[in-house]
């Protein structure tokens, strides 16, 4: 059983964030499994800090990108909208390069809140920072659109 509402395979959510601080910061969805997403996101000169390491900045916008897309993707759309309530992340190891793979998997999905998790690792499996963020669930019609047609 899928987590997803709906046809998600014809949803292009490149497209989408296009012209959004998800693409400047490089972050793509690679997987949409039916029990989890997941994404990754580039450590290099747009996402380190000047020590020349990930910033948990960068951390969490990742973590919020994915658990937005996830509830995104979990509802009615045409029905509600998703927004982020709170998020909180513990950054386990630093790294400097190469790429971050997030995985959100669900906490909980509510009717009008979700709790997600977030498990960002390096290219060698290791643990780099974990997230949870907590959405809430808005009676409208979902808001996210590509560029060409957002009010």
């Amino acid at each position: 059983m899928t987590l997803w509402f709906g046809d998600v395979a014809a949803i292009d959510l490149t497209a989408m964030a296009s012209g959004t601080l998800i693409e400047n910061l490089g972050i793509e969805i690679v997987e949409i499994r039916d029990d989890a997403l997941v994404g990754r996101m580039p450590v290099d000169r747009r996402t380190v800090q000047p020590a020349g390491v990930l910033h948990g900045g960068a951390s969490v916008a990742l973590a919020e990108t994915l658990a937005s897309w996830a509830g995104y993707l979990a509802v009615d759309r045409e029905r509600f909208h998703v927004v982020g309530q709170e998020i909180n992340a513990n950054h386990i190891r630093p790294i400097s390069s190469g790429w971050v793979t997030a995985t959100v998997t669900p906490a909980n999905i509510g009717r009008r809140a979700h709790v997600w998790e977030i498990r960002i690792v390096d290219d060698a499996s290791r643990l780099v920072c974990i997230s949870r963020c907590t959405l809430a669930v808005i009676e409208q019609r979902s808001t996210y659109a590509t560029p060409d047609t957002r009010g």
